[in-house]
This record gives structure tokens, C-alpha cells and sequence, in this order.
């Protein structure tokens, strides 16, 4: 891989300046701890001698070793004068944690802004930032705060903002999803979009791409990169700022000027890429692509639950351009030779009321769709605990049911069905349990059949348009 970035976010040592025994963990330096980054770690601040055990030094400039990677923490007034010695240092990288700049609109910051890009590019050192919480490499143990997960993963994330970053991965990882790495990249006065854009698509670790976008620094180079990226693997992008008010929020954020919504929507799909609406919208995405194939079809078998289950998602899933067709004659002709007295009573989505307590004709049913070339995906609630009124129930039963282990065919699993269940501890511990186990088995997995549909829907669009652009090429 030849992107610059490669050895920009792989650091072999790390210097926080204005690390601070006032900070719970010395700011950024128990993330590193923490997570275990193997490289130098090494504090900066004229004012202590020592910062959570570690050596600290009065400047960049009085460290022994080399410097590879800055994260600046101190105020805006001593941001130039820190950049200067990061120049003299060597470092390659800065991060700039350090806010108010052009995000406060005031001319005066603006222009200190502006002045530190000049002095670190004359000098050869690249920014993150400002205004931004940086990497999170869990790969090379580095990482932002406290807590976040220590396994990589295949997804890769650029965000303009800090805490949307945070947000994004705490709840991908309540998914199961792990990520290669996540940047926070807010006012991006150097490193922008594009950069991390043009990295993820060569990343061989990164096989899916999310982005928080709240402003375009080149849009033709945007475009490009994404046309690129998206044909080698789905790009999935939240844009922040789609209205009046959400406008004005981006310029007081991240001094982003956003442009028309539609415009740019209508861009993004033009190159092949996904928007969505919102953060649970994007995890959604990055759930769908992590784990179904792009072989996932539209023609699709629902176990739907009980009747008004199966009338609603039938709507639900019709509505999102996908097929929900009907039992063919051929499997109720089967079912019929095997005395099924409901052969023709049978519906897709399945109703599970029809089986009046007994199974076994439900789950005939579903064998025989799950062989059936008509139903190539397939929907199906996680099977509900038995409720005896004392909270007791079987997990291992529970997970014998479950459709993913009885076809290699697509399934996504709706778990909504725990929401009917009475409050108890016991309920809640099953319930992540369950969701743990089918993370474990690769399994896609949602609240609700509205956003598996939307996300089903999605995914099928982005092959379904790569493809027809490699026959179009």
C-alpha cells in the first residue's frame, strides 16, 4: 500500500502535548496505555516532571527519541509555537485536539489557523484536525478515550466530528462490528475527506467504509475518489447539514459550508456510494455489508411471526422494493403428501399462529423454502423464550431454531420479539446473550423489520448498480 496515510496512522511513538495531571488519565494518554500502543509514549509539559507514570518533557524539542505522531492538547494561543517545534522535530503528524479557530467565526482565528497550515507545510508536517478527537487504530493500540474496543475489524470510519465518531463505533460494537481504524478529522485544514477517502479504498484491512461528512473541501476530487472507492467496496456516508438549521450547526462545528442536500445526494449515488439519514441508519449499513454476501437477493422467505407480524412486514418489505413472493404450488403439493392439513393455507410471510402450538409443520415449511430457488434470502424473528411466569427459559433451545443454522442461504434475524417479553433481569441477560451468539456466528441482526428492510433494500442497490456499471465499462 502506498498512501501516504499508511505510516501517518501507524505511528511508532506518540507525543501528547499539554498532557496534564489534572486530566483524568493525563488526557490522551490512558487511551494508549490502555489499549496497549507498543510505541514511545511520551508526555509534554513544561509544568510537570512526571504525567501517569510516564517521563514528561518541557517541549517536542527536548525529547531523546523521534517523534512520529503529536497530539496537541494545548490552548489555541500556543498551537503556532507548538508546530514550529513539531517542524524543527521532525514529527510527521500533528493532531490538533485544540478547538477555536475558524469554527468560532472570528477573522482573528481564522488567520492563526491559516498561519499554523502555512508554518506546517513549509516544515512537511501533515494535520489532523483542528478540532477533532483524532485516531483510533485499535490494530497498532491506539486510541482516543477509555473503553473503546481492543479488536480490529473491517470497518473503517471518517468523521468529521469527535463525539459522532464515539457514538458511531460504541453502537457498531453493540452490533458486533469491529473497526481497521476510525478518524476524527474536524475542521481539516490539511488532511481532509478525500485523504481518508483515497486510504480506506486501498486499505486492505478496511472492507467497508463509513463516513460523517458535514463539508466538502473539493468536491471533483471527492467525487473521483468515491467513484474509485465504491468499486472496490460499499461506501456508506452520513452527511451532516441538510437543513437551514443544521447548516448553521456545521459552521459553529467544524467551519463547514454545506451546499444543497439533493445535490449532493444525487453526487454521492451517481458515483455508487449509499446515504442515509441518520447514525443508526449508518450502523445499520455497516451491518448489512459486514455480514451478507453481495450475492443477497430481493426474492425473500419471512418467517413473520404472528398474523399482524406477517400482514405488517409484508407491507414493510414489499414497500422496500423487495419480492415477498408466494408459496409456490410445488411445496404446497409436497406438503400436501405429507398430510399437512394447512398446505394451503400457508402464506409468505409465514404466520407461526397457524401451527396452533405445533411446530413442526411451520418448521416443514421452512425447510422446504429454504431448499426452493424462489426464496434466496430470508427473514426470521429470533424464536421467543418459553415465559412459564418465574422468568426461567432455554437458550440452548432457542438458538436450535434459530433459520441461520439450518441453510447457507442469507438470513437476517429480527430480535423486536424480545420487546414482548415481561422486564426482568433474566430476560435481559437472554436477550444479550442471543445477540452476542449470532454476532459470534456472523449474523446480521436488527431491532426491527422497518430497518432490516431499509437496509436490505440498500445493499441490494449498491451490487446491483456496481455491477451494471463493470458490464457498462
Amino acid at each position: 500500500m502506498s498512501h501516504q496515510l499508511k505510516e501517518i496512522l501507524s505511528p511508532g511513538s506518540i507525543a501528547v502535548a499539554g498532557a496534564s495531571e489534572k486530566t483524568r488519565g493525563g488526557g490522551f494518554l490512558s487511551p494508549l496505555v490502555d489499549l496497549g500502543f507498543q510505541g514511545q509514549i511520551y508526555p509534554v509539559n513544561p509544568n510537570y516532571q512526571e504525567v501517569s507514570g510516564l517521563t514528561c518533557y518541557p517541549s517536542i524539542k527536548d525529547i531523546p527519541g523521534n517523534v512520529d505522531y503529536v497530539i496537541s492538547s494545548v490552548p489555541s494561543t500556543a498551537a503556532l509555537d507548538l508546530m514550529r517545534d513539531c517542524v524543527e522535530k521532525a514529527v510527521k503528524c500533528v493532531h490538533y485536539f485544540t478547538a477555536r479557530f475558524s469554527e468560532t467565526g472570528r477573522p482573528a482565528d481564522a488567520a492563526l489557523e491559516q498561519e499554523i497550515l502555512k508554518t506546517a507545510r513549509e516544515g512537511g508536517v501533515r494535520i489532523i484536525g483542528p478540532n477533532c478527537m483524532g485516531l483510533y487504530n485499535p490494530g497498532a493500540g491506539i486510541s482516543m478515550n477509555i473503553g473503546m474496543p481492543e479488536e480490529s475489524g473491517g470497518v473503517g470510519l471518517a468523521s468529521q466530528s469527535g463525539g459522532t465518531l464515539m457514538q458511531i463505533v460504541g453502537s457498531a460494537a453493540r452490533r458486533g462490528l469491529r473497526f481497521s481504524k476510525a478518524i476524527s478529522y474536524g475542521n481539516a485544514i490539511d488532511l481532509n475527506e478525500c485523504d481518508y477517502l483515497e486510504y480506506f479504498t486501498e486499505d486492505p484491512d478496511t472492507t467497508v467504509i463509513l463516513m460523517y461528512i458535514e463539508g466538502i473541501k473539493d468536491g471533483a476530487r471527492f467525487i473521483a475518489a468515491l467513484e474509485k472507492a465504491t468499486a472496490a467496496k460499499p461506501v456508506v456516508i452520513l452527511k451532516g447539514g441538510r437543513s437551514d438549521a443544521g447548516t448553521r450547526a456545521t459552521a459553529s462545528h467544524t467551519a463547514s459550508l454545506a451546499g444543497s442536500y439533493s445535490v449532493f445526494q444525487g453526487l454521492v449515488h451517481g458515483a455508487g456510494g449509499v446515504t442515509v439519514w441518520d447514525f443508526d441508519e449508518l450502523v445499520d449499513m455497516a451491518v448489512a455489508f459486514y455480514y451478507l454476501p453481495s450475492h443477497t437477493s430481493r426474492n425473500l422467505g419471512i418467517m413473520g411471526g404472528s398474523g399482524g407480524n406477517s400482514v405488517n412486514g409484508a407491507d414493510i418489505f414489499a414497500e422496500a422494493k423487495l419480492n415477498v413472493a408466494t408459496i409456490p404450488q410445488d411445496i404446497r403439493d409436497r406438503l400436501n403428501e405429507e398430510d399437512d392439513p394447512n398446505h394451503d393455507w400457508y402464506n409468505n410471510p409465514i404466520d407461526g399462529s397457524i401451527s396452533m402450538g405445533d411446530s413442526s409443520g411451520i418448521e416443514r415449511l421452512m425447510e422446504l423454502m429454504t431448499e426452493h430457488d424462489d426464496f434466496q434470502t430470508f427473514i426470521s424473528f429470533i424464536p421467543g423464550p418459553r415465559w412459564d411466569g418465574k422468568g426461567s427459559s432455554d437458550f440452548e433451545s432457542i438458538m436450535e431454531q434459530s433459520l441461520h443454522y439450518k441453510t447457507d442461504k442469507p438470513v437476517i434475524m429480527l430480535s423486536g420479539g424480545f420487546s414482548r417479553m415481561p422486564e426482568s433481569e433474566e430476560m435481559a441477560n437472554l436477550g444479550s446473550r442471543i445477540r452476542q451468539q449470532l454476532f459470534d456466528d456472523g449474523v446480521a441482526t436488527y431491532a426491527s423489520m422497518t430497518r432490516a428492510a431499509h437496509a436490505l433494500s440498500k445493499l441490494i442497490d449498491f451490487y446491483e448498480y456496481r455491477k451494471q456499471w463493470a458490464d457498462f465499462q
